[in-house]
């Protein structure tokens, strides 16, 4: 599962996201973050007994996301920053589930793909 979020975004809003796309999707193998957005994941990997992967800031721009934001093309390169990093982290052939969920606070994005490394 990546994840991406704004500067301001809580602990509660990855939690949430997480326990809204386990009841959708089944138990979450592991969590992804690029390397900037880390210590946040990895509070929450923490508290979930969940691995964290983590992959490179600079390899975003190279996914091809289902979401086009604008924004978020304008800002790292990639339609979806969470798309890209569940894809990213899944490795080689990963396909999304569906495009991301936007957090009810609206500071977090989380996606789900599956392959090889999730």
């Amino acid at each position: 599962m990546g994840f991406g979020f704004r500067r301001g975004a809580s602990l509660a809003s990855l939690a949430a996201l997480l326990d809204t796309l386990t009841q959708r999707f089944g138990a979450i193998d592991a969590l992804a973050a690029t390397q900037s957005m880390r210590p946040l994941v990895q509070s929450l990997g923490q508290a979930r007994c969940l691995n964290v992967i983590l992959v490179a800031d600079a390899h975003l721009p190279s996914v091809t996301t289902l979401t086009q934001s604008a924004q978020s093309l304008q800002a790292r390169g990639t339609g979806s920053v969470a798309e890209a990093v569940a894809l990213l982290a899944a490795g080689p052939g990963a396909e999304l589930l569906g495009p991301r969920h936007i957090s009810a606070d609206r500071q977090a994005t989380a996606a789900i793909a599956i392959g090889t490394s999730l």
